[in-house]
């Protein structure tokens, strides 16, 4: 069964998470602080982190930031937060969370949520690199070129662009985008889908005589050629 790490100080919250995983199964292991938390993720072998932002000695996202640049991408992250707007959300995923769930929140929405980031996992795609017009996403390296420009991406902006690149041409509803690039149907009334989407172009676009990212008003997104 997986290994899920917890990195929670509030004692009755990390319980009650520890409990209702090991009676799905899951292997589990606890740290009480940030860098207890880092320390254990980095040394030891874990599938997926449930991580806290507010702890001591180390907040998560500092724990969250360090984790993947020592480690990468390959273990999912599920950031816990009592914040929850738009901007609370992006900072998280700009940490290099892969999901985000709010406080106070049911176990069966948690076990919802790991379930979804594992099975990702599971069905990762196992070409290395994707490939459309100009742009190249390698999966190894985590690496995004266009024209042979290296463009820096965050965690949730490439496993956006993935999943754009993986389904090209095709028109992307924000509920799509939702379920397969956050793992979770987030509250329909945030504008987090439409704030990654200008970022992705920010970076992919911006600079380049071809757009690649189209809106198609009242329905989404496509990826495609002009």
């Amino acid at each position: 069964m997986p290994k899920i790490l917890i990195v929670e100080d509030e004692v009755n919250v990390s319980s009650f998470i520890q409990k209702g995983l090991e009676e799905e199964g899951y292997f589990v292991d606890v740290a009480y602080d940030g860098a207890l938390g880092l320390r254990f993720a980095l040394t030891r072998e874990y599938d997926l982190i449930v991580l806290d932002v507010v702890l001591p000695q180390m907040n998560g996202l500092e724990v969250c930031r360090r984790y993947r640049e020592q480690s990468g991408y390959s273990v999912p992250v599920l950031m816990l937060t009592a914040l929850g707007s738009t901007d609370d959300i992006v900072v998280g995923l700009d940490s290099g969370a892969d999901d985000y769930l709010v406080k106070p929140f049911r176990f069966k929405e948690l076990n919802a949520r790991i379930n979804a980031m594992l099975r990702r996992k599971s069905n990762a795609h196992t070409t290395p690199e994707l490939k459309f017009a100009d742009l190249v996403l390698n999966l190894d390296t985590i690496t995004v070129t266009r024209s042979g420009r290296e463009i820096l991406l965050t965690s949730k902006e490439f496993r956006l662009l993935e999943f754009f690149m993986n389904n090209p041409r095709r028109v992307l509803s924000r509920t799509s985008i939702f379920e397969n690039v956050w793992d979770a149907n987030y509250d329909m009334n945030t504008n987090i889908v439409d704030v990654y989407i200008k970022y992705l172009r920010d970076k992919i676009d911006k600079d380049f005589n071809s757009k690649l990212i189209h809106t198609v008003i009242g329905m989404g997104y496509v990826l495609k050629e002009e």
